[in-house]
Parts: C-alpha cells; sequence; structure tokens
C-alpha cells in the first residue's frame, strides 16, 4: 500500500528545457507544465529583478520600454545566457511544486547531442540549484526517439530527426545508444527569420517574431501548393518606404518559398545520416521508415518533401510537440532499462 501511495506522490521530473518551450513532465502526472522558455527583468540602475517568466513574459517580447527586458535564455539549443536560464528552471520547478510538502525531486534534463562539458555542467548547476537533490541528463535524440515509441533498446536501426526552435538533430540509434548523430542550427527560429526576411525583402514589410511565428503555424508549407497561391491570411506590420503600420495579404506559395532554405538544410543533413549510418543499419531504417519529432515536425508537407529527397517512408510521430518531454519522463520511469542512457556525473 505504501508503495502505491510513494509511486503515486512521486514528486521527480523530467524536464524538456527546449529553445522555444519548456515542458515538465511529472513521474505520476504526466506533462504538467508547457510554457515559453522566456524571461522578462525589470533594469534599474544596473540591477536586474526577475519580471516575468513563461508565457506572461513571451507576451512582453518585442513590446518592451527601456527598463523593461524580455530575453530568451536559450538559443540555438544550447545556454546564451546561464544567469536567465538557471532563474528560469529555478521558477518552473517552483511552480510544479509550489504547494508540495514531499522531498527534494530527483529531475532529468534533456540536453543536445553536441552540447559542451561547460553547457551541460551549467544546466546540472542550475537544476540543483533549483532545490533537486539528484540531477541526470539524456540525450535529446533518445529522448525523441523514447517518446516517439521507437524500441531504441532493440538491437535494429532507428532513425529521429527531431526539429525543435534552436536546432535540428538527426540521429541513428540502436540498442539504446546513438550510433551517428548530427546537430544543425537549424529549427523553428530559423523559419521564422526566413518569413521576416522574405517580407522585408518582397514586400517591404518589417513583422516581427511572434508575427512570423503565427504566419509559419497558419500556413507554413515545405511544398508550394499545386493550386498556385494556396491559402491566405493578413499580416500587418510596419511599411518599410513610408515607416506607417500597413496591412497586406500573403499566400501559402510566398511562405513556402521563404521557408526553401531551412527546409533544404534539413533534407540534406538527413541524407548525410543516411550515407554515414553502417548498413545493416540503413536496412532496417528501409524497413522502418524515419520519424519526425519535435515542433518543427508539424510544418505542412515537410514529411512529403524528406520522402521525395530521401526515397526512404517518412511519419510524424503523434505528439511531435511533446515526444521529447515524453521521452525523458520515461526515462525517469524506467531508469534501470535505460541507466546507460542517463548521465549523472556521479
Amino acid at each position: 500500500m505504501f508503495g502505491k501511495l510513494n509511486s503515486l506522490f512521486t514528486t521527480d521530473l523530467a524536464i524538456d528545457l527546449g529553445t522555444a518551450n519548456t515542458l515538465v513532465y511529472s513521474k505520476s502526472r504526466g506533462v504538467i507544465l508547457s510554457e515559453p522558455s522566456v524571461v522578462a527583468y525589470h533594469v534599474k540602475d544596473g540591477a536586474k529583478k526577475v519580471l516575468a517568466v513563461g508565457e506572461d513574459a513571451k507576451l512582453m517580447l518585442g513590446r518592451t520600454p527601456g527598463s523593461i527586458e524580455a530575453i530568451r535564455p536559450m538559443r540555438e539549443g544550447v545556454i546564451a545566457d546561464f544567469e536567465a536560464a538557471e532563474e528560469m528552471i529555478k521558477h518552473f520547478i517552483r511552480k510544479v511544486h509550489k504547494q508540495s510538502v514531499f522531498a527534494k525531486p530527483k529531475v532529468i534534463v534533456c540536453v543536445p547531442h553536441g552540447a559542451t562539458p561547460v553547457e551541460k555542467r551549467a544546466i546540472r548547476q542550475s537544476v540543483l540549484s533549483a532545490g533537486a537533490r539528484k540531477a541526470g541528463l539524456i540525450a535529446e535524440p533518445i529522448a525523441a526517439a523514447i517518446g516517439a515509441g521507437l524500441p531504441v533498446t532493440d538491437p535494429t536501426g532507428n532513425m529521429v530527426v527531431d526539429i525543435g526552435g534552436g536546432t535540428t538533430e538527426v540521429a541513428v540509434l540502436s540498442l539504446g545508444d546513438i550510433v551517428y548523430a548530427r546537430s544543425i542550427r537549424v529549427g523553428g527560429d530559423r523559419m521564422d527569420e526566413g518569413i521576416i526576411n522574405h517580407l522585408r525583402r518582397q514586400q517591404n514589410l518589417l513583422v516581427g517574431q511572434s508575427t512570423a511565428e503565427r504566419i509559419k503555424l497558419s500556413i507554413g508549407s515545405a511544398y508550394k501548393p499545386d493550386n498556385g497561391s494556396g491559402s491566405c491570411m493578413q499580416v500587418r506590420g510596419r511599411d518599410l518606404i513610408n515607416g506607417v503600420p500597413k496591412e497586406i495579404e500573403i499566400s501559402q506559395a510566398q511562405i513556402a518559398e521563404a521557408l526553401f532554405e531551412p527546409v533544404q538544410q534539413i533534407c540534406e543533413a538527413v541524407i548525410n545520416a543516411l550515407e554515414a549510418t553502417p548498413p545493416d543499419l540503413a536496412a532496417d531504417i528501409i524497413d522502418r521508415g524515419v520519424m519526425l519529432t519535435g515542433g518543427g515536425a508539424l510544418l505542412g508537407d515537410l514529411d512529403l518533401a524528406l520522402r521525395e529527397r530521401t526515397g526512404v517512408a517518412v511519419s510524424v510521430a503523434d505528439q511531435s510537440l511533446n515526444c521529447v518531454a515524453f521521452g525523458t519522463g520515461r526515462a525517469l520511469e524506467y531508469e534501470k532499462q535505460l541507466r546507460y542512457a542517463i548521465d549523472y556525473d556521479s
């Protein structure tokens, strides 16, 4: 009985520390928090004080007065601002445990495969200073594959392509470990930048990152539509010629053109991974196909673009946005089976 109660009320956590969003997974309740990776500071006389974190802070991006600074501590898959990252991790852990009377949690955090020892140590220390009794790290491709339901512990080849906000990680896994992995600094942020640059060059319209993200989610596509322009939407921004606010209509075809370069870079990374994969594992991937995870996997027709370039079947994971969080959480639940994939630095 007491064992059941202990498993029900466990405080152990898994964290997907993403460039765009941070998700927190509880061992007993699943994903319990999903908020933007943004911190807002109030700056006065050189001193900074945390004003907001997460959803509230994201609303301030691009709209702050001089005394308030809204920043994203994670850039291109790594920590760009250590102090802000630590404050953000502390805030999220305390938020999910605000009424907890239990012991300090054990926390597992996913990190990019190419993270340096310094970056790993910074994440570990941030988690420990936030109140965790123990901090473990797991490579993002392994977590993504587990969350997508791939049989990573089997002696067969599995390829996962995790497209996040700052990076795309392409990995081949077998027997619970990484056989090949490559991380490129192309993801949702680079797609947003492509849309911003395209509208500036082609339409003389300046839009912010929030508007670009909304365009991507609404009519973003890796392919130009067969019927010409495809879906359209109204977009507001600043006219670069007259300097006044302006509203225009943009089409799906225009956005597909804006996204051409980042889509091609992702395709090339997958092709390079297939070329570097050992023959027997490559044969497994031909049978099983490639699995797409992460928020970027939701871009319209991206699976079709990859299938056309590689000749390999490509599928998008169910709940792809949460795959890394689910996988990190399952690593927490099946820690003994996945002990070789989790780094406690102990």
